[in-house]
């Protein structure tokens, strides 16, 4: 075999070729498994292409497999799963697809390895390895794909106008996987997908999301962002982020490009954590600065309050593209309204009530929020860079001193409404809420410890300003 594979790798090929010569098909192993094998890439699944029927070799390898694993297949589409504990097997038989315009659902016809690999995005993800007796191991590579490998070219098999008008899902992957492999998408193949950018609006939120989350959770995502940019595709999928592009000058006074900025904090924060939604944060945590952009006489240019209004969008962009409405979205929301909180610390002589309502607000995700604060200190300026991360890093130890010594991290203050309620005879009301806020405030603010006896003497004085009769 012209790959390295390992020894079970190599033993569920001998098994797969043995079930293909019982049941009298051709197989080969086809797509990401070879090229990830090329390339030394970490693999989950094998995808497997027989001139025949994929279902019933997969019932056949199956059966010839330790413990019967199930099958799983989808008779419509002709093709079949077979998990396994180590790697998940995908069957399929041989076909050749046609394609409407509205559409990137295909007529689909039996076809043979050649109809199969014309069909394939891309050449990396064309080549083939054969499982047949006399042939066995046999690198199948019509296109040269091996040759773009090498090259690290992102390259279509056919016109690749074709290619996407076919299945505009395409133009994303393209992009995805010059991003996560660190290839250069051939110039006809690039000019193609600008040209056939506006197909990409038949492709379902939930896979352009998908898309996105590759993306995002490569190494250098940027690469992805830029070209989704520069392509034209990402004005129809994310408006809002290309609203951050531009740098605007007036009297020679002008702000840096908010869009390279973003992605160069995107890239900062991919070094330091693989949590995809702390990633989204890094994206959409000066979103709202297109909207609250102004131009101040004798200052120059403000985005007051863009981080309020940009949590504010996070929802409905969450929303749009159909990213999760949960905790997820929450988490995302929550780093961009904090995400100026840190730096503006460390602009200024730190006290205990500032740093303790910093560390109430974000609770659990003051670790999450470091990191977002950190990536977010961009500048060509190094030394600028410099001072800023050594000034960051006096707030991360008053943070540790604080929270050692107060204990605020997901803090809740020692008189509960409950309390109040008893001691006060009230039912639930707006007094109650405002005794409670009076309470955590002073705490914060250091104006009395966070103890119980001294809440409870606050508690009592709060009341009696109120008009309260104590219980």
């Amino acid at each position: 075999m012209d790959i390295n594979c390992t020894d079970k790798e190599l033993s569920i090929f001998d098994t797969i070729a043995a079930a293909a010569a019982r049941i009298g098909v051709e197989c080969y192993v086809i797509g990401g498994f070879v090229r990830d094998k090329i390339l030394g890439r970490p693999t989950k699944d094998i995808d497997v292409v027989c001139i025949g029927d994929g279902i019933a070799l997969a019932h056949a390898t199956a059966g010839a497999l330790p413990g019967n694993p199930t099958v799983n297949f989808f008779k419509n589409y002709g093709t079949a799963q077979v998990k396994l504990d180590w790697v998940e097997l995908e069957f399929v038989g041989a076909r050749k697809e046609s394609y409407s315009r509205d559409s990137r659902n295909p007529v689909v016809e039996p076809g043979t390895l050649e109809d199969d690999q014309n069909r394939r995005d891309f050449t990396i993800n064309a080549m083939a390895i054969s499982l047949q007796t006399d042939t066995y191991g046999k690198l199948v590579d019509p296109f040269n794909g091996m040759g773009d490998l090498e090259n690290k070219v992102i390259r279509t098999p056919l016109a690749p106008s074709e290619t996407f008008s076919d299945d505009p899902l395409r133009m994303m992957r393209g992009i995805r996987f010059a991003t996560q492999l660190g290839f250069t998408i051939e110039a006809a193949t690039l000019a193609a997908i600008a040209e056939n950018k506006d197909r990409i609006r038949i492709i379902s939120r939930e896979r352009i999301a998908d898309e996105l989350n590759k993306i995002l959770l490569s190494k250098k995502p940027s690469i992805g962002f830029d070209l989704l940019y520069k392509t034209g595709l990402l004005q129809l999928i994310f408006p809002q982020m290309v609203a951050l592009a531009g740098a605007e000058f007036i009297d020679g006074l002008g702000h840096k490009d908010n869009f390279y900025h973003t992605l160069q904090v995107v890239d900062n924060i991919a070094g330091t954590t693989d949590d995809l939604w702390l990633r989204w944060a890094a994206v959409l945590h000066d979103i709202a600065k297109p909207n609250t952009k102004k131009f101040e006489e004798g200052h120059g240019w403000t985005f007051h309050g863009h981080e309020v209004v940009g949590g504010r969008m996070v929802p409905k962009i969450f929303a749009q593209l159909k990213l999760p409405q949960n905790e997820k979205m929450l988490f995302v929301r929550k780093m961009v309204e904090l995400h100026l909180r840190p730096i503006s610390l460390s602009r200024e002589n730190i006290t205990d009530a500032a740093i303790r309502r910093l560390l109430f607000d974000a609770g659990e995700d003051i670790d999450s929020l470091m990191l977002l604060c950190e990536a977010d200190i961009t500048s060509k300026n190094k030394q600028k860079v410099k001072r800023f991360l050594e000034n960051f890093e006096i707030v991360r130890r008053r943070c540790a001193e604080v929270e050692e010594s107060d204990h605020i991290r997901n803090w809740q203050p020692p008189i509960t409404g409950e309390i109040i309620m008893q001691q006060f005879s009230l039912p639930p009301s707006k007094q109650v809420g405002i005794i409670k806020d009076a309470i955590r405030n002073a705490i914060l603010d250091g104006e009395i410890p966070n103890d119980y006896e001294k809440a409870f003497e606050f508690m009592i004085k709060k009341g009696q300003e109120l008009g309260l009769r104590n219980g």
